[in-house]
């Protein structure tokens, strides 16, 4: 495998330095990367910031079950050694003869 370096450097936002960030990565990724950041307007700096902040991010806008769920859940008693995905498969088997 061929490795090549990429150096991105971004300035922070509300901040006066910048910050340097050598990473290693197989050149036919790089040269993807390029094509990808030149395609769409883009910094390779600022897709990797912003693939690194989705990954980082707390999961702040995860979905809580709403009071409908709530309401319904243990609603059903199946037997334990119910096989709901047989059972799906079955119901769509049927749906589309």
């Amino acid at each position: 495998m061929t490795y090549d370096s990429i150096i991105f450097v971004r300035k922070q936002k509300n901040a006066k330095m910048e910050t340097k960030l050598t990473l290693r990565l197989k050149k036919s990724v790089i040269e993807k990367a390029k094509e990808y950041a030149h395609n769409h307007s883009i910094s390779l700096s600022k897709m990797v910031e912003i693939y690194l902040e989705s990954v980082t991010a707390s999961r702040e806008k995860e979905v809580g079950t709403t009071p409908l769920v709530e309401s319904l859940s243990g609603v059903i008693e199946l037997e334990s050694d119910f096989d709901y995905k047989k059972e799906y498969s079955n119901y769509l088997t049927e749906k589309y003869k």
